[in-house]
C-alpha cells in the first residue's frame, strides 16, 4: 500500500477515537503488554480500545506514542502481511517515536499472528481485536506462544446494561417497590433486546439488530468462507434458533436442513455450523455425561446475543431466558472449546448447566407455577448429586424466589436478574 494512504488513514482513525464517548466496561485490560480481544461483531471490542486510548491521552500520552488502525476500513482492502512493516515506517516518519499498537479487527489480514508474535518479541505493547473464534484456537495460541493474554468480549452484562441506563441496583434500592420495579422493567428489555452496546439506548432496536446480523451473516460467514449456498446457511441459522435449549446432533440438524432447503451432505452441515461458531454467532455447549464422540456430535447451541436470537423467535421468553443464562455463564467462565468449563448434563434426565470446578448445577425455568413443570425441574436437581459432585443447586426463574431441602442440602429458586447482579450470596 502507498504510505500516503496509510498516513491519512492513521490520522482519520485518531479523530474517530477521540470523538467517541464510551462507557467503561467490566473487562479490565490490566497492565500485561500484549492482549488479544475476541468476540462477536459490535460486542464492544473497539470501544474497549477507544476507552483505553482515551485514558492514555488523558494521562498525558500523545498520538506520537499511539498507533490505532481499524482493518474494517475499506481503504485497507489490499493491505497485506508485507504492509505491517510499512505501517510502522509510516508512524516513524510521522512522529519519530516507537508506538503502542492498537490493531482493530486484525483477523481480516492473513498471517497477522506471525506479525503479532514478532512485534511482541520486539517488546512492543500491542492490543489486538478480532471477530473470529479461531483466534482462540490451539494453533493460534501455539503461534503466539504465551506472549499474549487472550480475553473474550461479550455484549453488555445486565450490570453494564443498567449502568448505561443509569439505573441503581444496590441491595437497599431493591428493597423499595419502585427500585425493584425499575430493575425488572429494564431486565425485560434486556431479555428481549440483548446487550449489544450501540443498541442499548436506542428506542427502536430491531432494525439495528437486523443490520448487525446481516453483517455477521453476509460478511463473517458467507463472504469470509466463500459460501455459494446462501439459502442453506439462512435455513441453518433459523433452525438453530428454533432448537435453542435442546440438545441436537449433527444428523438431526442435517435432516432438518434437507427437509426444507434441499439435500445437504452431513459434512457440509457440520462445516456450516463451524462457520457460525467461528463468527461467534453460535456458542456450543457439550454434554458432561457423554463420551467424547457424543460430546462432539450431540450438543446444545446458544446465540451470542438475545437481541439477535429474538429476530427469529416469537413469544419464546423461556428460550430467551435460558440463552441469557448461558451467555452469563460464558461471560464468567469463558468459552474456550479447548478448555471447557461449562456443560449441560443429560443421562436419562437433563440439567441445563453444570460447572464442574464450582460443582454448580443450574436449571432455568420461566415459571414454576405449573406443578408438572416444578416437579420436573426439581427432580432433575435431586437426582444429579447421586452421579456427580454438586455443592450448589439453583433454579433460575423470571421473577420467583423460593428454597427447598432434601438429603443433599438446599435447592434455591432465584430470579435470573438477581443472580446476574450477584445481589444474593453467590460464590463468583
Amino acid at each position: 500500500m502507498e504510505k500516503q494512504v496509510l498516513k491519512q488513514i492513521l490520522r482519520d482513525n485518531q479523530l474517530e477515537v477521540e470523538r467517541y464517548e464510551v462507557e467503561p466496561r467490566e473487562l479490565n485490560l490490566g497492565n500485561f503488554p500484549c492482549r488479544v480481544l475476541v468476540g462477536v461483531r459490535r460486542s464492544g471490542k473497539s470501544y474497549l480500545l477507544y476507552h483505553h486510548i482515551q485514558q492514555l491521552l488523558a494521562e498525558g500520552y500523545k498520538w506520537d506514542e499511539i498507533l490505532y488502525l481499524n482493518f474494517e476500513d475499506e481503504r485497507l482492502e489490499n493491505f497485506g502481511t508485507e504492509d505491517f512493516n510499512r505501517l510502522l515506517e509510516c508512524h516513524q516518519e510521522m512522529y519519530g517515536k516507537r508506538p503502542m499498537l492498537f490493531l482493530d479487527e486484525i483477523q481480516n489480514i492473513d498471517g497477522w499472528h506471525k506479525f503479532a508474535r514478532r512485534i511482541a518479541d520486539s517488546q512492543y505493547k500491542i492490543f489486538i481485536t478480532g471477530s473470529n473464534a479461531k483466534m482462540l484456537s490451539g494453533e493460534i495460541n501455539t503461534t503466539l506462544g504465551g506472549r499474549f493474554i487472550i480475553a473474550e468480549v461479550y455484549p453488555y452484562s445486565f450490570k453494564e446494561f443498567l449502568a448505561v441506563h443509569q439505573v441503581a441496583f444496590d441491595e437497599n434500592g431493591l428493597l423499595t417497590t419502585d427500585g425493584r420495579a425499575r430493575v425488572v422493567r429494564h431486565f425485560d428489555e434486556y431479555l428481549h433486546s440483548g446487550g449489544l452496546p450501540a443498541a442499548a439506548l436506542m428506542p427502536a432496536k430491531r432494525n439495528y439488530l437486523s443490520s448487525v446480523y446481516q453483517k455477521i451473516y453476509m460478511g463473517d460467514i458467507i463472504a469470509r468462507n466463500k459460501i455459494t449456498n446462501v439459502a442453506g446457511i439462512r435455513v441453518l441459522v433459523r433452525k438453530m434458533a428454533e432448537s435453542i435449549c435442546r440438545p441436537i446432533s449433527y444428523n438431526r440438524i442435517n435432516h432438518l436442513l434437507s427437509s426444507v432447503g434441499g439435500k445437504l451432505s452431513l459434512a457440509t452441515t457440520i462445516k456450516y455450523i463451524d462457520y457460525c461458531e467461528d463468527a461467534w454467532l453460535l456458542l456450543r455447549l457439550r454434554n458432561y455425561a457423554s463420551c467424547l464422540a457424543d460430546k462432539e456430535s450431540n450438543s446444545k447451541y446458544y446465540f451470542i446475543d438475545n437481541g439477535i436470537l429474538g429476530l427469529f423467535l416469537i413469544d419464546k421468553d423461556a428460550m430467551l431466558l435460558e440463552n441469557m443464562v448461558a451467555l452469563h455463564l460464558f461471560r464468567i467462565y469463558g468459552h474456550d472449546m479447548d478448555s471447557e468449563r461449562v456443560y449441560f448434563y443429560q443421562n436419562g434426565y437433563e440439567v441445563d448447566f453444570y460447572v464442574p470446578e464450582d460443582e454448580l448445577a443450574i436449571q432455568v425455568c420461566y415459571s414454576l407455577h405449573d406443578e408438572e413443570t416444578r416437579k420436573r425441574e426439581i427432580e432433575a436437581l435431586q437426582k444429579l448429586p447421586k452421579h456427580i459432585p454438586c455443592q450448589r443447586r439453583l433454579i433460575l426463574a423470571y421473577d420467583e424466589e423460593d428454597a427447598m431441602t432434601d438429603q443433599y442440602g438446599v435447592i434455591e429458586v432465584v430470579p435470573v436478574w438477581k443472580w446476574m447482579l450477584s445481589i444474593f450470596n453467590y460464590s463468583r
